[in-house]
């Protein structure tokens, strides 16, 4: 019996350092950032560095770190990052319980950073698009949580049969969608959410699923199409969350941020594990605040993660703003 098996996707991931530049666009309505590269330039890269990402195989190793028995359930190519990837996994007690594609490459992804420490990615889905339900072993889901990242095409068709498997044999599913799967509304996402007990996402893919203008009425929002527990991350801004009738906001210290992928991965695998070992909902956000700060510290999805006691001592060390309100 595994604590949780993630489900989502796998890569190898390129992070290229350049001197970018940084543009930003404001008008009376919207705010953007961008990374701008001249066109038609050859650029010199500052740094190459090839590590492994995707968010099944950042929580599942984040969260066997957290001393969680994990298993990752997805797809990946039988090619060289294919290997790479389930040798990680091994490397970091991780039990791969997925399937291996002949016909397509596994995922790969690009992360282009800006001198503001965030970044651009560009992905290749690849064999993450390719999971299927009648594919998977039933045998290897004996779990009492499953989480989902997102997954796209026929993968995503697959999230929404585990989630009735979910149902029938009484699993918890934890759910962090993406952009990709935000956008595409409350109604194509019902089938995962109307299961889903810990909905986690930013304020971008909530703003994209429900289109309310306050965070308090985007959480009360969302609760409503399933999840009990709905946590939005803001960036810089902290975390929010309402539970018991209180509306919570932790609020981020001030660090110099290296690189920020993975840094949503780690916040739900932090808080995930607070809250699958009843700590309450305070320890576990401030749980995955920490682990959160660490990562975005070093370069790469993985790199900064926590082990359980290293999880621990900084939750008690680190302290928090928090702001509590009755609903």
């Amino acid at each position: 019996m595994y604590d949780v098996i993630t489900v989502g996707s796998a890569t190898v991931d390129v992070f290229a350092r350049t001197d970018s530049e940084l543009i930003k666009i404001k008008t009376v309505h919207h705010q953007e950032e961008l990374i701008a590269f001249p066109c038609g330039s050859k650029i010199l890269m500052n740094d190459l560095f090839f590590l492994t990402g995707g968010g099944g195989t950042n929580v599942a190793v984040s969260l066997a770190k957290l001393d969680h028995k994990v298993a990752y359930l997805g797809k990946v190519g039988k090619d060289v990052n294919g290997k790479i990837i389930q040798k990680m996994l091994k490397e970091n007690k991780v039990k791969f319980i997925g399937k291996v594609s002949r016909k397509h490459l596994s995922g790969y992804s690009v992360i282009l950073d800006s001198i503001e420490g965030d970044r651009t990615i560009l992905a290749h889905k690849g064999a993450n698009n390719y999971l299927k339900f009648s594919s998977i072993n039933k045998k290897n889901l004996k779990t009492k949580w499953f989480y989902f990242s997102s997954m796209m095409n026929e993968s995503y068709l697959t999230l929404e049969k585990i989630s009735k498997y979910a149902s029938k044999n009484k699993i918890n599913i934890a759910f962090n969608p993406s952009n990709y799967l935000a956008e595409k509304g409350k109604e194509y996402l019902n089938d995962v959410l109307k299961y889903t007990k810990i909905l986690i996402l930013n304020k971008e893919e909530a703003n994209l699923i429900n289109n309310k203008k306050e965070i308090k009425e985007m959480i009360l929002d969302l609760q409503s199409m399933g999840p009990s527990i709905v946590v939005i991350t803001h960036g810089k801004k902290g975390v929010y969350t309402i539970y018991e009738g209180i509306f919570y906001h932790i609020i981020p210290n001030k660090i110099n941020a290296t690189e920020t992928t993975g840094a949503g991965d780690s916040f739900a695998s932090g808080f995930l594990s607070g809250w699958i070992r009843k700590k309450g909902i305070k320890y576990s956000l401030i749980q995955g605040m920490v682990i959160a700060q660490s990562v975005i510290q070093k370069i790469g999805a993985k790199n900064g993660l926590l082990t359980r006691n290293q999880a621990l001592n900084q939750s008690k060390k680190i302290k928090f703003k928090i702001k509590k309100s009755k609903i």
